[in-house]
């Protein structure tokens, strides 16, 4: 916990969450959610990108009390905020996503439910919120198809599908580790036995990557997107781009959103920071193309300086299973309370009385 190691203490603050978690977990399991690629270059520099850039507040603009609703993907939601598609979370809790979800669904914001998550979509969207289903495409076209099937035919809002991930980036935590899934704790929507695959302990070697890297396709193309596009009638929103061209080919294939994420520092370490691409890619999008910032949201001012730099909204990953391990479904509720606090307080602060006229505000720093 930065600047705050005392467990009794109230958590003001979205890090405060992290030292608790840390205690609450194995050390192994820590290092899986905390870590990144490489040398965690480009986790650190999704950080700074986001401190550097400063704000100019709008001051006598009559605003009153803020509404923080926003329109996202799906439908409308209480904050421009959603939560971020994180696999196996029985790592951190007993009741894993569905603690989450029912979280999410309290406060009112879209949950996204990874395709290497540890409860069936089913029982997931059936606690009643607003479920985006994120997809890794298989290397069976077939295997990927139903999958679409599924989060259809469970009330899925939205179909997120992450491009960034050809492979799992090398995780020197990881590999340190020798991580793998403990007893109890799997794929549910993958075939159990290549699953099991990611529970197969063995020195130097991560078994999720191994098992990801037997099953994930290596080779996706734009034409595999378009194909995703005329496969399902729900929003799909493309995550992992940071290329504003890329994120101009997506939009014209008929994605309806795009995530600027570099998977929280996750994958090609040496990657850009994603807050410094938000402004080209949303020159490069047209209007009507969603876009949501993801890798390094820690607060809600944070969320406030990726709707200034033309953000729809934000994906929020790490602090929630921060909340999760330290205390389960409470404890992600007070983690997305906490941030509708902070993002009230910093529209109020900035003259904006709702998110949708953050985009008004100067925002310095940004691309540097």
């Amino acid at each position: 916990m930065s600047g705050v190691d005392d467990t009794s203490a109230i958590p003001v603050r979205l890090e405060d969450f992290a030292g608790p978690a840390r205690r609450a977990l194995d050390p192994e399991v820590w290092d899986f959610v905390a870590g990144g690629s490489g040398e965690e270059l480009t986790m650190a520099a999704n950080r700074s990108a986001l401190d550097r850039i400063r704000l100019v507040p709008r001051v006598l603009s009559g605003t009153g009390a803020c509404d923080t609703s926003a329109e996202l993907p799906g439908g409308r939601a209480a904050l421009p905020v959603a939560v971020a598609p994180m696999a196996y979370q029985r790592l951190l809790h007993p009741e894993g996503e569905l603690a989450t979800a029912r979280a999410a669904a309290a406060v009112g914001v879209p949950f996204t439910l990874s395709t290497l998550s540890s409860v069936p979509v089913e029982e997931v969207t059936a606690l009643g919120g607003v479920t985006w289903f994120q997809l890794y495409c298989q290397r069976d076209p077939e295997a990927t198809a139903a999958l679409v099937r599924r989060a259809e035919e469970a009330g899925c809002a939205a179909l997120m599908v992450t491009v960034d991930v050809p492979v799992m980036g090398r995780r020197l935590r990881d590999l340190r580790n020798g991580f793998a899934l403990p007893p109890g704790v799997a794929a549910a929507h993958l075939d159990p036995a290549g699953a099991r695959r990611a529970a197969e302990r063995r020195a130097g070697t991560c078994a999720v990557a191994e098992h990801t890297a037997e099953s994930f396709a290596r080779a996706l193309g734009w034409d595999e997107l378009a194909r995703l596009r005329d496969l399902t009638g729900l929003p799909l929103i493309v995550k992992g781009i940071l290329d504003p061209g890329d994120a101009a080919i997506a939009a014209s294939v008929g994605a309806d959103a795009v995530v600027v994420s570099n998977h929280g520092g996750r994958q090609l370490d040496g990657a850009v920071a994603s807050a410094d691409m938000l402004p080209a890619v949303r020159e490069a999008v047209p209007p009507s193309c969603r876009l949501l910032l993801d890798s390094g949201i820690r607060g809600g001012t944070d969320v406030l300086k990726a709707l200034a730099l033309g953000a729809d909204g934000v994906l929020l990953g790490r602090p929630v299973l921060w909340g999760l391990a330290a205390d389960g479904e409470d404890g992600v509720a007070r983690v997305l309370g906490l941030l509708e606090a902070e993002l009230r307080s910093a529209l109020e602060l900035s003259g904006c009385a709702t998110p949708a006229e953050a985009p008004w505000l100067t925002a310095l720093g940004a691309g540097r």
